[in-house]
């Protein structure tokens, strides 16, 4: 009986072999085109990507003490930002700043700003609490506004990554007390462009 059943077992195993090994897999396109960026949102897939560009440290950099928070020994200057490339589909803008190295397990959010006018493509330097334009979100210092780098000694470099993200809608309806986590789901599936500018620091 056993000898039996290994025997069976062998043929079910090699008829599937067979089959499968037979079976082609698909090929890629012809021609497919490279994604300038991906998108962490499920189901947002590629989308064009913006430049972004600041005068107050180089794309990678460290970021000078001024941007740092109050709190780590800064003035908690917001730093300039400058985007283009949008499509003619934008009709606003959001402006984060979010830290994933935070040991937190979901990184802090140092800065939320959402609704710019898509005719505004830069805010200055030390705008992040009282811009021109826009609505401001909570970051997770709990106010309202640009919360500056404030890493704890001996971490080691954090990546600040502030992000434009281009939109084709006017978020409407979010409450004054929006998180980064609620204003990027609200964002899914309207991000039409997006770049990313990163500054490193640490105490």
């Amino acid at each position: 009986m056993v000898r039996f059943l290994f025997s069976y077992l062998t043929a079910v195993a090699v008829a599937i072999a067979l089959v499968c090994g037979s079976t082609p897999m698909p090929a890629s396109p012809a021609g497919a085109a490279t994604p300038t960026v991906m998108l962490r949102s499920p189901g947002t897939g590629a989308v064009a990507k913006l430049t972004v560009i600041s005068t107050a440290f180089a794309d990678g950099a460290k970021i000078p003490t001024a941007q740092a928070f109050a709190g780590c020994g800064g003035r908690n200057v917001s730093p300039d930002l400058a985007w283009s490339g949008a499509p003619s589909t934008t009709r606003s803008f959001v402006i984060t700043a979010f830290d994933p190295d935070a040991p937190t397990g979901v990184g802090f959010w140092h800065w939320l700003l959402y609704n710019i006018p898509a005719t505004v493509t830069s805010i200055a330097a030390g705008a992040g609490t009282d811009p021109p334009s826009g609505t401001l979100g909570l970051s997770d210092y709990g106010t309202l506004g640009y919360g500056g780098p404030c890493p704890p000694p001996g971490d080691g470099p954090h990546h600040y990554r502030f992000t434009i993200s281009a939109l084709d809608t006017v978020l409407s309806a979010l409450p004054a007390t929006t998180t980064g986590a609620y204003l990027t789901f609200n964002m899914r599936g309207h991000i039409v462009a997006q770049g990313t500018y990163v500054g490193l620091y640490s105490q």
